[in-house]
């Protein structure tokens, strides 16, 4: 029987290439898969097409929306995950379920490889190994353009020399990778960071200056989840691409920044994400509310921590498992509304109220109706400050010494 490989397919050069490529010199048999993760742009069916074009001899395409905005996206919202406190995880979200949906593939047809078109100075080749690696451990993985240093005249020149049903005439001066969640934007005269990104750069977003009414909205969240968009009901995928619509509208969740990347390397990217950064916001503010004073420092810890495992490729770790069931027990009590002013660039919250809210009016208040009993703080601070108030005089005594 011919071995197969099953080959992470986007549509564009690099991965139609690989298909005659891998089928050349793996001797074997390609099957592409193709994962929407509300990427947009091409229709799947066009992409499935393509590959079989391409030499593909199974195509498979998968509609999976849905799941990455409620088992990915929806996770990293809890967290209120965001890489160096300002980075929405966007890339570092879609690459475990694309693996997963590799490895299935790869079970349902019988591969005893998967392949994907990474190079070898991204994070991207370690979230789709290792999780590769901890789905399905007997994997081999292929990837040619890390592994034979292949150039895009290199993949040019062989899709013109095979004949293959690429334009290679549209050739983008950026790097993109975008999904539901968001989108990022690298290389070409982004790589000088002194220069400043232009209008050109984003999709995403408009033009966070020029003038326009503000837009208020209420975001209704259950447990952490949202469920409503001004009164009106709406699965998780719809929060977002609403907000998406509603908030990249007026420039919101636009980032532009210098990374970390896990191989060690600093690199510039630019990153807009209106509807992750609108629900991030509006979440932590509802949080502020609802989440009693220690575990919201200790989750703050913990989604840090979280945040890195799932940048650092390591989704499917026991580290992320665990901390995953810390997160979802942190939002038994996050329900509620929350009012946001969209306008200029900023997501604004405005109001917010919940039934579980920990916000006590009556001990709050300095005006009449104060139910805060003020004559036991003198004990209270006296009693908090007496550790330091110890080591002081211990101090000053071991000084005149």
């Amino acid at each position: 029987m011919t071995d197969r490989v099953v080959l992470a397919y986007s549509g564009g050069l690099d991965t139609s290439v690989a298909i005659g490529w891998l089928a050349e010199r793996a001797d074997a048999e390609v099957v592409a898969v193709a994962v929407d993760v509300g990427q947009g742009g091409e229709d799947l069916d066009t992409i499935r097409k393509r590959a079989l074009a391409c030499g593909a001899v199974e195509a498979v395409v998968v509609d999976a929306r849905d799941e990455f905005a409620d088992s990915y996206c929806l996770p990293a919202l809890q967290a209120n995950a965001l890489y160096m406190d300002r980075y929405p995880l966007v890339s570092s979200l879609s690459r475990p379920l694309i693996a997963k949906h590799l490895v299935e593939a790869a079970r349902y047809h019988g591969a005893s490889a998967v392949s994907h078109g990474c190079t070898g100075k991204g994070n991207d080749q370690v979230r789709f190994e290792v999780g590769v690696g901890a789905l399905a451990p007997e994997l081999r993985v292929i990837a040619p353009v890390r592994d034979y240093a292949w150039t895009r005249e290199q993949a040019i020149e062989y899709a013109e020399s095979h004949g293959l049903p690429i334009d290679v005439s549209k050739r983008s001066p950026y790097s993109i990778d975008q999904n539901v969640w968001g989108r990022a934007v690298e290389t070409g005269f982004l790589e000088d960071v002194w220069n400043g990104p232009i209008e050109d750069v984003y999709d995403y977003t408009s033009d966070p200056t020029v003038p326009r009414e503000a837009d208020e909205v209420v975001l209704g969240f259950e447990h952490g989840v949202p469920v409503s968009i001004d009164g009106t009901p709406v699965s998780v995928l719809q929060a977002i691409e609403q907000l998406n619509t509603r908030a990249g509208a007026h420039g919101v969740g636009r980032i532009d920044l210098v990374e970390d990347r896990l191989v060690g390397i600093k690199s510039r990217e630019i990153y807009e994400a209106p509807g992750a950064a609108a629900l991030i916001t509006a979440h932590a503010e509802l949080e502020n509310v609802t989440v009693e004073r220690d575990l919201a420092r200790f989750k703050k810890t913990v989604g840090q921590r979280w945040t890195e495992l799932v940048y650092d490729g390591l989704w499917y770790s026991p580290l992320k498992r665990s901390l995953d069931a810390f997160l979802a027990a942190s939002q038994q009590h996050v329900s509620g509304e929350v009012r946001m002013t969209l306008h200029g660039g900023r997501a604004t919250v405005s109001g917010r109220r919940s039934p579980a809210s920990l916000y006590d009016f009556g001990l709050a208040t300095y005006d009449a109706g104060d139910s805060f009993d003020q004559s036991l703080a003198r004990g209270f601070v006296e009693l908090w400050g007496l550790p330091s108030k110890l080591a002081a005089a211990r101090d000053q005594r071991m000084a005149g010494e």
